[in-house]
This record gives structure tokens, sequence and C-alpha cells, in this order.
């Protein structure tokens, strides 16, 4: 959705998220304004504009627009641009600028501008109730919502917003997203240029040592995409155990998708199951 709506010239780069967001500037904390301001979309989109990785803000809120509000204020934990930290307050936020700059919610415009022309029929931020029991469940939640979490999101800010978040939300089976690295791999046709898809997955050249581009990481060491990907690759995880990785070089992608959040979100195997998976693949197809 951002690389459509930079085509388009709505998204710009550079400028400062208050312009989009005023609240996050004025309802901020004051003595944070100044810092507040320099942080751009592009800061938003690299995970480096200093806000902290997660809050719990689904403790203090009941709706999506409390959840908004707590997200605008929460503080900065570092300088703009000085610290690449994945973050999940900065895709809330996010995801808010880019339905202002549509004038539309990101399941709607994802649904037209981007499924639809894809061919993608199996992919949802609410999976239909009749659905849900062919999807996976995800955790025993004991401690919020109080039962087993299957066919709805199960990260808790994203299920206070409803379901449809720009940090989680998204539900799809491993064809579609197939079909979504084919796309990339094709460069962006028909949804974006090629030199669009290179601007945003080209790693970013600040803070030092980054493996952020643009709402995408990039191999890094150690890395979950394994050690065979090419340094032009990008990709994104998800909590629940969930991955893409896409590797422009080699014209291939892995689509992983696990529940091992199941029962609970104890289990730590899939630092060591991604990147073998990855090198298995990558070896598989080339040899050892």
């Amino acid at each position: 959705m951002a690389m459509i709506l930079f085509e388009r010239g709505l998204l710009k780069l550079e400028a400062p998220i208050s312009q989009l967001l005023p609240e996050f500037s004025l309802l901020g904390p004051a003595h944070q304004r100044p810092r507040r301001e320099a942080v751009t979309v592009r800061m938003l989109l690299a995970h480096s504009s200093g806000l902290p990785a997660y809050e719990k803000l689904f403790e203090f809120t009941q709706n999506r627009q409390e959840l908004l509000r707590a997200a605008m204020t929460t503080p900065l934990t570092a300088e703009p641009g000085t610290r690449a930290e994945y973050s999940d307050i900065g895709f809330i936020l996010l995801g808010e600028l880019l339905e202002r700059l549509a004038c539309e919610s990101l399941d709607q415009f994802a649904q037209r501008e981007i499924f639809e022309p894809l061919g993608l029929t199996r992919i949802w931020f609410v999976p239909p109730l009749d659905l849900r029991p062919q999807i996976p469940p995800t955790e025993d939640d004991r401690a919020f919502r109080k039962r087993v979490i299957q066919g709805e999101v199960n990260d808790e800010n994203a299920w206070v917003m409803g379901g449809v978040s720009g940090h989680a939300g998204m539900f799809a089976s491993a064809r579609e997203l197939a079909l979504f690295a084919e796309c990339m791999l094709k460069g962006g046709a028909p949804l974006v240029k090629a030199s669009t898809v290179a601007l945003f997955t080209k790693r970013e050249d600040s803070p030092r040592g980054t493996s952020r581009s643009l709402g995408w990481d990039n191999p890094s060491h150690p890395s979950s995409s394994g050690t065979r990907f090419s340094l032009s690759s990008f990709g994104h995880l998800g909590f629940t155990g969930t991955s893409l990785w896409i590797d422009p070089k080699r014209q291939l992608s892995v689509t992983l998708l696990t529940n091992r959040t199941w029962p609970d979100r104890s289990s730590q195997g899939i630092r060591q199951v991604r990147p073998a998976l990855h090198d298995a693949v990558v070896e598989a197809i080339e040899g050892a």
C-alpha cells in the first residue's frame, strides 16, 4: 500500500509524520515535541523512528480510537534516526497514516488494489466466520481474552483495533503469499514499477548496521533467512511463526506458515527452524 501511494505521489518519504498525524506531535509528551516533529515517513517504514518495539496498549484501551490515541502519545525511547528496532507502535501509526492518505481503510484498499489484481482469494484481515475452523489456532489466551484464539488476530493491540491494523491481522494461505512473492519477483507487476520495488527493498544506509529497508527486512548476521540467501533478498516475519523471504537473485521465494505460539508463547524453536529451512531449500535446489 505504501509503494502504491508513493507512486501516486501521495506518500512522501521525507515528510514529517506530524504533517499527516498532527496528534503525534500535539498530544505526545511536550518535552519531546521537537524530536517527534523530526520523525519522517521513511523512519516509520525503516523502524528508525525512536518509538519502542512494543507496548501493551490493550491493557488500558477499549476500542480502535482509544488505542490509536495511545499509540500517538507513546513516548520516544531513542533519538529519531539513531536506532533501528522493529516497532509495532510505528507500524500502527503507519497504518493510520496510509488510511488517511488513501481516504480508505487498510482492508478495503488492499482488497481492491492488491488482492483482486493478483487474483488472491483466500486472504483477509478478518476471516469469514465459517472459515475459522479451517484456520489453525494460535494461542490458548488465558491472560487477556480467556479463550483459544482461532481465526482471529492473535495480537492483542490489533484485536482491540478490530483486527485491521498496520502491524498485524493478515490471514492468508501459502498459495496467496507465494503469488504475492511472484509479483515482487517480477518487479512489482501489475501493482507497482520495478524501480519502486528496488527503492523499498534496498537496505537503508542509516542507522549504522541496520538490516531494514522500507517496510521490509534484509539478511543480517544471523538471519532468519539462513546463510545462503543473497544480500539483495528481502522478507518479513510474523510473531505467530510466519515468514516470507524473497531472493530476486535466485528468483526464489519461501513461505513458512507455522503456529509456533500454540498453545502458548514459550517456545523459541522457530529461531532454529527458520534459518535451517531456508538453507535446506537453497541446498536442495543448488546442492550443498
